[in-house]
């Protein structure tokens, strides 16, 4: 049997007291589309977080592509395939669109630190960069600075930096989060045409959104998973329904 890209056991994170993740466990299979949902506070960022590496959790393991990541940061995980977007925009403003993502490449080639000579000049950088913003849309704003561009490309552009280097998973945080009906449409056509490239682990509050695009969904609820399944035994779920009682799941 095939071990799942993403394997999650008893997971669990305190912040003074309060639970942030009650011994969750879940997986997510490669090639998926897997959301993550549940009310506010109950723990979808958190959870990200320690996927990502930026909050190390209080017990429990997360496994990557059959390697055990608890406990490596950031810049590791990054290199062996996790890539993360955020709820909020993480961009240098200063700095052009296609220099934005030219630096993520480098970064998880391993040579950051080289990055004010190298990032802008070099064409195995330039290349990958511009191909992701040709995947998102963004090729005609490519030398436009980042400060430029209006939030709806501010999230395009976090995607594109997200999938320039390859990852075999994306990690994204409230991809919609602040997008007009017309930009939340194309977003969703993009991640359509990902999900086929990409494994993807999304956190999303739009229930329509999550419905149209998902392969699985795990639903938190102060910190633990109360479900994991397909949409439809989702959505027929008693104790899901009670965990959003009202909002028209």
């Amino acid at each position: 049997m095939r071990e799942p890209l993403l394997q999650v056991t008893a997971l669990s994170k305190c912040f003074a007291g309060i639970v942030a993740s009650d011994r969750l466990s879940f997986e997510v299979e490669a090639g998926e589309l897997h959301a993550v949902i549940g009310p506010n506070g109950a723990g979808k960022t958190t959870l990200l977080d320690q996927l990502a590496g930026q909050t190390a959790p209080d017990s429990g393991s997360i496994r990557f592509a059959g390697r055990d990541i608890t406990w490596l940061p950031p810049h590791r995980r990054s290199t062996l395939g996790l890539a993360r977007s955020f709820q909020i925009t993480t961009l240098l403003l200063d700095f052009s669109t296609i220099d934005n993502v030219a630096l993520a490449v480098q970064a998880r080639a391993g040579h950051s630190f080289r990055f004010w000579r190298n990032a802008r000049f070099d064409p195995g950088l330039r290349q990958p960069a511009f191909h992701a913003l040709a995947r998102v849309g963004l090729t005609e704003r490519a030398d436009a600075s980042a400060s430029q561009l209006s939030h709806g490309e501010h999230r395009l552009l976090e995607v594109a930096i997200a999938i320039a280097g390859r990852p075999r998973m994306l990690l994204l945080d409230e991809p919609m989060a602040g997008l007009g009906p017309e930009e939340s449409t194309r977003m969703v056509d993009l991640f359509r045409e990902l999900k086929r490239e990409f494994t993807i682990l999304l956190i999303e509050h739009d229930m329509d959104v999550v419905f149209a695009l998902a392969d699985r969904i795990t639903v938190l609820l102060s910190g633990h998973v109360v479900a994991s399944d397909v949409p439809v035994s989702i959505r027929t779920n008693m104790e899901v329904q009670q965990a959003y009682l009202g909002t028209g799941l």
